[in-house]
């Protein structure tokens, strides 16, 4: 495979990803000026980023990972605004499985859907001929565990933390911890966890070393998505960290089981899976929930040649349209101006708008790039609003 060219969009990570999400959006034009089609994958801040930037140029997105869903706001968060924000933008939905793509038709996307699998399956199977078999030798039972959500920070690192110094204490289990590249996580997990007999703390790893050390292991406790769906692959039992799951395939699948952060809860199916060789057995058979490592193929066919080429011509001629019919409009100093629509009241004053999003709130400048008003006549005015799926039309000027 060919290099690709990269650029450097100068947005390293912000404690408020929302404020990464604005850098992102910004930086990203010059890069994609010339762009007839904007990829993103999964739904971290830079992918919500560059979905709202080639939308605000008028340029369509798809999206790699589409429909995943832990019904839950705050479980993941920011991540499931993410998701359903960039879900939202989208012309071509690349969903990894049944499932996904259902909930996608549930919410009534206007994009086009297909079920590919997932490209992190493809890049484990390419990987897979790089490992080497698993070493047995040793009689301690082997756990390989990663935490770093952001709904985790705090009480739920410091309760994970408290369980596995009683594991190890079990005196038959060796703890392998990876630590993550987030130093805010990394000192807390070095805090907690140094010094503690039986448990290795270790320095984040590359692709291919964490999938090996995934396949050395008896057990695997994470709350990491992309291990979720490389587990069932490499026939590891999994247990997730967390309250929530986006990939409730491999729960249906038997190789994944859901324990979230409670330390009795995860003490006792840890106890449980290592004191059953059968029980361990059973969550260790190989399957393929999330794909069969061939999505990139089925993707890169559906962009070039198949019928995703006549939803991006249909969603170029829409923008072309919406944009032609735009006229910018500006509030004088002072002015107040309300509008209410689908129960969501938006207050514009003296120059700014303060949106209640959901549980979030915005406040940005009237005429910013990606979050502003627009008047295409005396009846009706546009408020863009990047992360409420695009646009959203509220009739009637108050």
């Amino acid at each position: 495979m060919p290099l690709l060219p990269t650029v450097e969009l100068g947005c390293p990570g912000r404690p408020d990803p929302q404020l990464h999400v604005r850098d992102v959006a910004r930086a990203i034009g010059p890069a994609i000026d010339e762009a007839r089609l904007v990829i993103v994958q999964g739904d971290t801040s830079t992918a919500v980023g560059g979905a709202l930037g080639a939308a605000q140029a008028g340029i369509p997105v798809a999206h790699v990972e589409a429909g995943l869903r832990s019904h839950d706001r705050l479980n993941p968060c920011p991540e499931e605004d993410f998701r359903k924000a960039i879900d939202g933008l989208a012309a071509l939905l690349f969903a990894p499985t049944e499932l996904s793509a259902a909930n996608l038709r549930r919410e009534a996307v206007s994009g086009q859907i297909e079920v590919t699998g997932n490209t992190g399956i493809d890049a484990l199977v390419e990987r897979l001929p790089l490992l080497r078999m698993r070493n047995v030798e040793g009689h301690q039972r082997r756990l390989l565990v990663t935490c770093h959500r952001r709904e985790s920070w705090g009480e739920g690192l410091e309760a994970i933390a408290s369980c596995l110094r009683q594991i190890a204490g079990r005196g038959d289990v060796r703890i392998s911890f990876v630590l993550h590249p987030n130093p805010r996580v990394a000192d807390d997990m070095r805090r907690l966890l140094g010094g503690v007999s039986d448990i290795q703390l270790r320095d984040p790893c590359s692709h291919l070393e964490m999938l090996q050390a995934m396949l050395d292991s008896d057990l695997v406790l994470s709350d990491s998505g992309g291990m979720q769906e490389e587990a069932p692959t490499l026939g590891v039992p999994l247990l997730i960290l967390r309250d929530r799951t986006e990939r409730p395939e491999g729960i249906a699948s038997g190789d994944l089981k859901l324990v979230g952060r409670d330390p009795d809860r995860i003490r006792e199916t840890v106890g449980a899976l290592l004191d059953n060789p059968a029980a361990l057995a059973s969550m260790s058979r190989p399957s393929f929930p999330y794909g069969d490592g061939r999505a990139s193929q089925r993707i890169a066919a559906s962009i070039e040649t198949g019928s995703g080429g006549t939803n991006l011509d249909r969603h170029r001629s829409c923008r072309r349209q919406d944009q032609s019919s735009r006229r910018s409009s500006s509030l004088p100093e002072g002015s107040r101006l309300q509008f209410v629509a689908r129960g969501v009241v938006i207050e514009l004053e003296a120059g700014r708008v303060r949106i209640p999003l959901q549980l979030v709130e915005i406040d940005v400048e009237v005429g910013d790039p990606l979050f502003g008003v627009e008047v295409h006549d005396d009846r009706e005015i546009v408020l863009r609003c990047g992360l409420a799926h695009s646009r959203l039309i509220y009739g009637g000027r108050h």
